[in-house]
């Protein structure tokens, strides 16, 4: 997951590398038994990478989508025809519907899509000019929404398929720095709530994937702010917190991965997902004070209503 990229192609190539029904119930399709057809979002790197590397060593048909192909080259080599690398910039919403159609042409369905391609703004609020704000809005928030409005069309008329919508525990929780990232993945959350019930009846299951610190390239590939020295005993300080981390505080992207697929193949599938310890003990921590301060001022809000 990298920043914004000027360069970015607005079409989509498929097969550059000429590479030789999910329900919440899983009623329609049973991974035992059959093939299915994964659609990745940011697939060359970091989780995207290693959930397209697992699926496919499952034998399952990927896919994988993002701006550069070149680094599919490998897992081509390996899996030949089960892989279609697909050249697609999410923040194009017609690049992202030819995606679409060049998966259709190749497997004939889609029966999980994780929406996963995004990366992350690091600075104070007040910090992030307009410009850098509207750019990681534009992949994290827009970019789901152009994925969601290609593949829904398609999982509606098979009356099947699951949503993988990639969050963090920053959909949850925040700390200074990373405002602009959780307004991000905080509005992933938001329009997914709603989701959840409007396609539950059409067959097609929504689970929110929230992993923690991951050892990926997502940190070191972060934007950055310009720098006000007021926050220099909050932001900077996170942020020099952050880079003392040692590497066991970070979780595998495989082991990410992993968490995806068994949500994947769950009768039952959770709307949310917590994938690391840390991370989960950081939301549980917000959603806690959350609740003790709308205790605290219970009188308040129930005099409202007096």
């Amino acid at each position: 997951m990298t920043g914004p990229d000027p360069d970015a192609p607005s079409g989509v190539r498929a097969g550059r590398l000429q590479p030789a029904r999910t329900t919440p119930r899983k009623a329609a399709m049973s991974h035992a038994t059959t093939t299915r057809t994964w659609f990745v979002t940011g697939a060359t790197s970091g989780i995207g990478r290693a959930l397209t590397a697992l699926a496919l060593q499952r034998g399952e048909q990927v896919a994988a989508v993002a701006r550069h192909s070149a680094a599919l080259t490998d897992l081509h080599a390996e899996h030949g025809e089960r892989l279609l690398p697909v050249e697609a910039d999410v923040r194009e919403e017609q690049s992202v519907r030819r995606a679409v159609e060049a998966t259709l042409a190749a497997f004939g369905r889609i029966d999980v899509v994780a929406n996963n391609a995004g990366y992350g703004l690091f600075g104070a609020v007040e910090e992030a000019t307009d410009v850098q704000v509207r750019a990681v809005f534009d992949t994290n928030v827009f970019g789901v929404l152009n994925v969601l409005r290609a593949t829904l069309p398609v999982l509606r008329r098979q009356g099947s398929g699951h949503l993988l919508e990639g969050s963090s525990l920053y959909g949850q929780s925040a700390h200074p720095g990373v405002g602009l990232l959780a307004a991000t993945k905080y509005a992933v959350e938001g329009l997914t709530d709603a989701l959840v019930a409007e396609v539950a009846p059409l067959g097609i299951a929504v689970t929110l994937v929230q992993p923690g610190p991951t050892a990926s390239a997502f940190l070191t590939n972060l934007d950055t702010t310009g720098t006000l020295a007021d926050y220099d005993g909050t932001v900077r300080a996170v942020q020099k917190a952050l880079a003392e981390r040692p590497p066991d505080a970070f979780s595998a992207p495989e082991r990410i991965a992993e968490g995806m697929l068994a949500a994947a193949d769950a009768d039952r599938p959770p709307l949310r997902l917590a994938l690391g310890a840390s991370g989960a003990r950081d939301m549980r921590a917000a959603l806690e004070a959350r609740l003790a301060e709308l205790d605290e001022w219970r009188a308040v809000t129930d005099a409202v209503d007096a």
